[in-house]
């Protein structure tokens, strides 16, 4: 059987992440060692590129420029939040094929795989021999069938840096502190916060996930609890935390909340949780000084908090997409499966796997209801890589002269 001679496309979709491009570099590079891919097309902004047939010529990229944007954070070739349809996907069939395009590679979450999956259909309906492969990305890690997604590790360390600091000004200026992380359906990036406690009273002292329902009155007691040992406390939040009935618990909060383009609930535009849970504890508990933030986008593509393991996965899922696609003629999503302490290796698993649905934390990562468990910690700890250190005074106390 001969090679299946003609164009690539490479695209990126969704939320950018600190390693996307990794993974796009990779790809690009792989594809250019073989003489039957005769170019390599990268799609601007995503899906939307290709159907208004907007393309950079990859193929006339040097190797140094394609590096140095290898290690740049966000999505070097733009992304897209278009959800296809299957008309949209059509249209998405109908511009690879005009321009001679064998070979779909497709950086994304789950809606990305689903319109790999769609535009695989239309192909095989036509009879047109088009290889489609979905390169992992996601910094909520929560794609199924893969032990972990590229995107995630470096957004995690983040988020482990980010709540280390606050800590520390927290223990400086003692008040109730409440971030909220991005996970608007699975609590793996929130989770990352425990790797900031170093010391037994260290924050975060209660971490919020969507996989554990919230109860606003256990919530209260909890805080009460932790501020009565400690003088302060320090709360990560999953944006995605929802009541018993389901409902994500900014909408009890402020009921006046916005929605996106997909009619979800708005959930990292604005500080309205965060701000509804200081409410809530300065209106119950009375205590004064209680502050939020919403980390929002800086999660996504921060420069210098890379983690190595992440930004190494993210490019051999890169390399494998099209490895897959050349020497093994098949279509999929890219998968990476843990091996070792530490080490991976890749399989192909189908589209229809990773399409539409998330993956959420299993049981055995959550202990009680606002912490996570060593299983977690065991898991995500090779994924995040080194960790911020800080240190405390160590000095004896000096006697009271005048206070005794």
């Amino acid at each position: 059987m001969g090679k299946l001679q003609g164009k690539a496309v490479v695209a990126q979709g969704g939320g950018p992440t600190a390693v996307i491009n990794q993974s796009l570099v990779g790809a690009v590079l792989e594809a250019r060692k073989y003489d039957h891919i005769t170019h390599v097309y990268g799609a601007r902004h995503g899906v939307r590129g290709i159907v208004e047939e907007d393309f950079l010529d990859l193929s006339q990229a040097t190797t140094h420029n394609l590096e140095m944007v290898a290690h740049t954070p966000s999505s070097g070739l733009g992304s897209t939040r278009d959800k296809p349809d299957e008309e949209y996907c059509a249209k998405i069939f109908q511009v690879l094929r005009a321009h001679g395009v064998r070979y779909f590679y497709y950086a994304g979450g789950n809606d990305s795989a689903d319109t790999c999956r769609i535009v695989n259909e239309n192909a095989n309906r036509a009879g047109y021999e088009l290889r489609v492969i979905h390169i992992p990305k996601t910094i909520d890690n929560d794609l199924r069938v893969t032990d972990h997604c590229p995107g995630y590790g470096s957004a995690a360390k983040f988020v482990v840096s980010a709540f280390a600091g606050v800590n520390l000004d927290n223990a400086a200026l003692p008040g109730v502190y409440i971030g909220i992380v991005m996970g608007r359906h699975a609590g793996f990036l929130t989770a990352a916060s425990v790797f900031a406690r170093k010391y037994p009273d260290d924050g975060p002292h209660l971490v919020y996930v969507p996989e554990r329902v919230f109860d606003k009155e256990k919530f209260l007691a909890a805080v009460d609890r932790v501020y009565s040992k400690f003088g302060r406390c320090v709360i990560a939040v999953s944006e995605g935390i929802v009541d018993a009935s389901g409902q994500p618990v900014i909408l009890g909060l402020r009921g006046d909340t916005e929605r996106d383009a997909h009619g979800n609930v708005q959930l990292s535009g604005s500080g309205a949780l965060g701000d509804g849970l200081s409410d809530l504890i300065k209106e119950k508990l009375k205590i004064k000084r209680v502050r939020s933030d919403t980390f929002g986008y800086l999660q996504r593509s921060f420069l210098s908090v890379v983690s190595t393991a992440d930004a190494n996965e993210a490019r051999e899922v890169g390399e494998k997409a099209v490895q897959y696609s050349v020497w093994n003629n098949v279509d999929g999503s890219v998968a990476i499966r843990r091996t070792g302490d530490y080490s991976v290796d890749y399989f192909l698993t189908e589209l229809e796997s990773v399409a539409k649905h998330t993956k959420h934390m299993p049981e055995e990562y959550l202990e009680g209801e606002a912490d996570v468990s060593t299983a977690f910690k065991n898991y995500a700890r090779p994924l995040i890589g080194n960790f911020p250190h800080y240190e405390r005074i160590a000095a004896p106390v000096v006697d009271k002269i005048l206070g005794k």
